[in-house]
């Protein structure tokens, strides 16, 4: 299993269990649209980015918060992932 992969299962349990109403961990797909589907709205985006900061040490500057690399968990997996190395 890749690190991003790892880190995607990780992100849809935070989103799952901290941003969404009930478990849901079935149901999200590292491909889902957050921001567009209306999942996680901006407040939930800036918990993301202080989980990603608390879980990872990884500090996502404002610049770097952007639809490329927050609209999915798969895009935040891969941002997490070149953040790391």
């Amino acid at each position: 299993m890749s690190m991003s992969v790892s880190i995607s299962h990780e992100l849809i349990h935070f989103v799952s269990h901290e941003l969404l109403s009930g478990d849901l961990s079935d149901e999200l797909s590292p491909e889902d649209d957050l921001l567009g589907d209306g999942l996680v709205d901006s407040l939930g985006m800036m918990r993301i980015v202080s989980h990603l900061e608390q879980q990872y040490g990884v500090v996502a500057p404002p610049e770097d918060v952007t639809i490329e690399n927050f609209r999915t968990i798969a895009a935040i997996g891969r941002y997490v992932e070149e953040r790391l190395q």
